[in-house]
């Protein structure tokens, strides 16, 4: 039995569309409705999020059986993260702040197994294997890890086609809140000068023939990221979702009765 197809790399792979919700708060009952909604994808982010190893794998189980292929974005780049995260069964990792290409090769090897890479071998032990269960885990895991690096500061972008061309790298991510304030526009990440390192980012990376991810906050944009080669869009976040909802159902009760 070999590992499980990657939706994610599948797609990416064919040049399609995936949207995706992030998953800050933790919470396996928000991920699992999440997971039910509609998304292509839910992403775990252990970076911006109380995310334990724990917690992770609590949500991932609780996503299990849901539409929504599950991503995880890791807090560093540091090798014994990745490890742990892909023996919990994720097979699409999303790395912060990688800025040059041996940098992302790093991170490539460390998602592989031997020979392709350092990954350790471990998987029968683990919930990637169902522990045990798939037996030709190891064999056949490689080919179904989807690795996505975020580009998220000026020297990134100095850096971006070498970033993009590396064997193993599946998808470039660009970081606009980290990578505006990197330029100097932390308050105003929707400036004219921002947004056209975004959009030459995404023309670099469509160049070098890998699909771009992005997560942006204002829908107007959608359109021409996607036109640039975004095939990996974050449209939402749990926390600011409920907290939206919430906040607009205390308001229209308040206005209505109070």
């Amino acid at each position: 039995m070999p590992a499980p197809k990657n939706t994610i790399k599948q797609a990416l792979a064919e040049d399609r569309l995936q949207m995706g919700c992030w998953l800050n708060l933790g919470h396996p009952a928000i991920a699992a409705i999440a997971a039910s909604a509609g998304f292509d994808w839910c992403l775990v982010d252990a970076e911006h999020g109380p995310n334990t190893l724990e917690m992770i794998h609590a949500q991932l189980s609780a996503m299990q059986g849901h539409p929504a292929a599950t991503a995880v974005r890791v807090p560093w780049d540091e090798g014994w993260m990745l490890k742990q995260v892909l023996d919990l069964g994720v097979q699409t990792i999303v790395v912060p702040m990688v800025d040059t290409a041996e940098q992302a090769e790093r991170i490539v090897a460390a998602c592989k197994y031997p020979p392709e890479g350092i990954r350790g071998r471990s998987a029968g032990l683990a919930r990637c294997s169902n522990w045990g269960q798939i037996t030709d885990y190891e064999q056949t895991a490689n080919d179904e890890i989807c690795v996505i690096v975020q580009a998220e500061t000026r020297t990134a972008l100095e850096n971006l086609e070498e970033i993009a061309n590396v064997p193993g790298v599946d998808c470039v991510f660009v970081g606009p809140a980290d990578l505006s304030a990197d330029m100097g526009y932390r308050d105003t990440p929707t400036a004219p000068e921002p947004i056209a390192a975004i959009e030459g980012a995404l023309k670099t990376i469509r160049a070098a023939g890998k699909p771009a991810g992005i997560i942006f906050y204002e829908e107007a944009m959608y359109q021409r990221f996607i036109d640039l080669g975004v095939r990996f869009m974050g449209v939402g976040a749990d926390a600011a979702i409920c907290a939206n909802a919430i906040r607009g159902q205390a308001a229209a009760m308040k206005a209505k009765y109070g």
